[in-house]
């Protein structure tokens, strides 16, 4: 199984925390759902100096097919693995409340336009196997 949590920038706070808060629900049975998909999410942005926002957006999320076979030659695994991750981004900036007078107020989040399942690419995010 693999788990892809985001690197870029405030990306992985975002889906970190978006993981916990999910806001929008839908007709879709979660708990079968197999794709990627844009969905609602809701985050903390904090940055030291300033007061926390509560920010709605949206980002991706869902479970994609993933298969592995034994096979006779090395590596002895063929392995099929997908994750859902970000085809399409756009940033956002928008200024947090109550910062120090040294402090830049402006904080940058990327919101998904469109998700799907892909092969993870350690260009774009954090790739781990457990």
């Amino acid at each position: 199984m693999r788990l892809c949590h985001v690197m870029w920038g405030s990306l992985q706070l975002l889906l970190l925390t978006a993981c916990l808060h999910v806001l929008k629900t839908s007709n879709v049975n979660l708990h079968t759902f197999i794709g990627c998909a844009v969905r609602e999410f809701t985050f903390v942005a904090k940055k030291p100096g300033c007061r926390g926002l509560r920010i709605t957006t949206d980002a991706c999320w869902g479970r994609c097919e993933t298969w592995e076979k034994p096979v006779l030659d090395p590596p002895y695994l063929e392995a099929h693995h997908r994750v859902c991750t970000y085809n399409e981004t756009k940033l956002v900036t928008l200024k947090l409340p109550n910062c120090g007078p040294d402090v830049d107020p402006f904080y940058t989040y990327p919101v998904a336009i469109r998700c799907g399942c892909d092969i993870c690419s350690t260009a774009s995010t954090e790739c781990e196997t457990l």
